[in-house]
């Protein structure tokens, strides 16, 4: 599986799981060439901007998660604001960045899902 298939499949899982978590999915995939947001959702009228990692493998120690360093999710925030500038949002509308981390077990077929929320910059 390429890095590009896993980054596709990982985003599909993640947009599948918070739709059920009753999570309206608005965007997938918005680039600027500063950044990219993985998927813009709607949650209680909040906007979520959730960045999606994923590994092949379950390794502790080397959670997907732990790559949303700090300078990774700024570029999130950077895009994020754009997203709302050029969709016309209301600047008193509330938002957030959350990461999903994915690491996927293949031999046995599943998926380790973890949702980080509002993620502090």
């Amino acid at each position: 599986m390429s890095t590009s298939e896993l980054g596709f499949l990982a985003e599909n899982l993640a947009a599948r799981y918070l739709e059920k978590k009753g999570y309206a999915i608005l965007d997938l995939n918005f680039r600027k060439t500063w950044g990219e947001i993985d998927i813009v959702a709607s949650k209680e009228g909040i906007l979520v901007f959730v960045e999606v990692k994923a590994n092949r493998k379950i390794i502790a120690g080397f959670e997907p998660e732990l790559r949303a360093n700090s300078s990774k999710i700024v570029k999130v925030v950077r895009t994020a604001r754009t997203y709302l500038a050029e969709k016309k949002y209301d600047p008193e509308q509330e938002w957030q960045i959350d990461v999903i981390s994915i690491g996927l077990d293949e031999p046995r077929g599943v998926a380790k899902i973890r949702h980080f929320k509002n993620i502090d910059v």
